[in-house]
């Protein structure tokens, strides 16, 4: 299959082909950009991506970002384009990819507000197209550790100073399909399954990426208890709430983050 890209804008200096860093926002999560440099669409063989791509500028460096959902986050997380989304990203060069995403609060030692680092993922998803296998004549890929050491040690290495101990920086991220939020017995089960965390956009974004060569790690914001942790609902209408009192703490990290990150 041939590799395309399609450029709203032509003309684009060296130093804007040599972007080697992504960045996919979660919902909500497009305000920790910085001004818009470029704005270009990307054609890819597997349809077109989110959104279209922005160049932008953080901590001094230059980086490619889309937001996962769409411009007005319209779309939903089982009807994303992660094929095309993530083709794109390395089309454009980009070698290491970090991914936002807003999650709910499985684990009794995470806290509404943190800021966590996944390192494993159980996938709880279907349907979604979630392999370049065919396209790309592929083999099955080793998906033991399935986010980069190197891009998690500088996000581990970048979390401000009060977090747990190492020891408890071992996080499992599980992927529900959405878009309904998840009811308390299968928050109790994802719990007893080792799941830390719960969102709806990692899979298969995290596998695409393995295959197609990219380092890629997760930036995970807890904007809510998970549903029945402390026999308690989810309020709704205060996930958006949380999610933009933190935006300035996110946009802080990030940038600690990208002068970690050769």
């Amino acid at each position: 299959m041939a590799n395309t890209v399609t450029y709203r804008q032509s003309m684009q200096s060296e130093a804007e082909t040599n972007v080697p860093i992504g960045l996919i926002t979660g919902t909500n999560l497009s305000a920790i950009l910085g001004q818009h440099l470029r704005v270009i669409e990307v054609d890819t063989p597997f349809g077109a991506p989110s959104a279209a791509f922005v160049l932008t500028s953080i901590s001094n460096r230059l980086i490619w970002c889309l937001a996962r959902h769409g411009t007005s986050s319209q779309i939903k997380a089982f009807d994303v384009n992660y094929r095309a989304n993530v083709w794109a990203f390395k089309e454009l060069g980009v070698q290491s990819l970090i991914a936002t995403a807003t999650v709910g609060g499985i684990n009794a030692n995470v806290e509404i507000g943190d800021i966590v680092i996944p390192d494993q993922i159980v996938d709880y998803t279907f349907g979604r197209k979630h392999t370049f296998a065919n396209e790309l004549e592929l083999a099955s890929v080793d998906f033991t550790f399935p986010f980069s050491r190197t891009l998690r040690e500088a996000l581990n290495q970048a979390l401000p100073d009060e977090r747990p101990s190492s020891e408890q920086l071992h996080w499992t991220y599980g992927c529900t399909q959405g878009p309904r939020l998840e009811t308390a017995a299968e928050i109790n089960r994802m719990g007893k399954d080792g799941c830390d965390l719960v969102g709806m956009t990692l899979m298969p974004e995290a596998v695409l990426a393995r295959e197609i060569g990219l380092h890629y790690a997760a930036i995970c914001l807890v904007v809510n208890r998970a549903a029945g942790v402390g026999g308690k609902t989810i309020d709704i209408e205060q996930i958006p709430v949380m999610t933009s009192t933190r935006i300035p703490v996110l946009r802080d990290y990030l940038e600690r983050v990208l002068q970690l990150i050769e």
